[in-house]
């Protein structure tokens, strides 16, 4: 894997988040409470709300808009069963925020 710097651990305050701009769109990197690092795709499959404005707790995040749980780990949606987020492999080293450049880079074929 090859990896991207995007930022601070400190960037990212606990139980927040932050937007990373990327050629697949907006990804949101997700603090817990324990300092642990997560990112997933900003948007909520049901409504569109913008996770990264959501409440994280645990390892989960709750979308503003209707009140859908993700799990931060797998993308799971804990109220329903066709809901899922896509989630990307993330990492801390000295204190910086890593992001794999090959998941944020791949392109679908349509």
């Amino acid at each position: 894997m090859s990896w991207i710097d995007i930022g601070s651990l400190d960037d990212v305050p606990l139980r927040g988040a932050r937007l990373v701009k990327t050629h697949i769109g907006c990804i949101a990197v997700f603090r817990t409470a324990e300092a642990e690092v997560f990112a997933a795709t900003n948007s909520c499959p049901h409504k569109g709300g913008p996770l990264s404005e959501g409440i994280v707790h645990g390892q989960s995040v709750t979308c503003p808009l209707h009140n859908w749980v993700f799990d931060l780990n797998t993308g799971q949606a804990q109220v329903a069963d066709e809901g899922r987020i896509d989630t990307y492999p993330v990492r801390v080293e000295d204190g910086r925020i890593l992001l794999d450049d090959s998941a944020v880079t791949r392109r679908s074929a349509a």
